[in-house]
């Protein structure tokens, strides 16, 4: 349940930082206007995987790996490894490029200040975090990523003979 927690957590978190940022959506069948709005944050995947490109602007966070170790005298240590995916929409590429970016540096600035999420979930800086604007020419849609990893409150074992 901790890393669901987390990544509600990362969601709220993502949709405050980036609430007033209102951008462009692709014109679907029976559109009769472009529209625009704020990013849609998504937890693991997106609802219809096949519609990605329908779905931007949006971001996923993911739970890629986890990881609970005990090294020989210390506490028993818990962490996750995150990646968000960013989507954006734009018919001008440098536009498009710009607004990805913006959003990125955005949730990136927010995580860099806060570094407590959730008030138990910590941002391990040792472990950097990273972010990556894809350089695919995949124009109008941009994309990137932001990887991170999280310290996470431990497990407590039931029965303490076996330490």
């Amino acid at each position: 349940m901790t890393k669901i927690i987390l990544l509600q957590r990362l969601k709220d978190l993502t949709q405050e930082t980036i609430a007033d940022i209102i951008m462009p959506v692709a014109m679907q069948k029976g559109d009769a206007e472009p529209q625009s709005r704020a990013a849609d944050v998504h937890l693991m995947r997106l609802p219809d995987g096949a519609g990605a490109k329908k779905k931007a602007p949006y971001v996923i966070h993911q739970v890629l790996t986890g990881k609970d170790v005990q090294p020989m005298g210390h506490d028993v240590s818990a962490s996750a490894t995150v990646r968000s995916i960013f989507a954006v929409y734009n018919e001008d590429e440098q536009e498009g490029g710009l607004m990805l970016l913006n959003i990125m540096e955005r949730v990136r600035i927010r995580l860099l200040r806060q570094v407590v999420v959730g008030d138990q979930f910590v941002l391990d800086l040792s472990a950097g975090l990273e972010t990556l604007v894809y350089p695919d020419d995949t124009a109008p849609y941009y994309a990137g990523e932001m990887m991170s990893v999280w310290k996470l409150p431990a497990v407590e074992r039931e029965v303490s003979q076996w330490l």
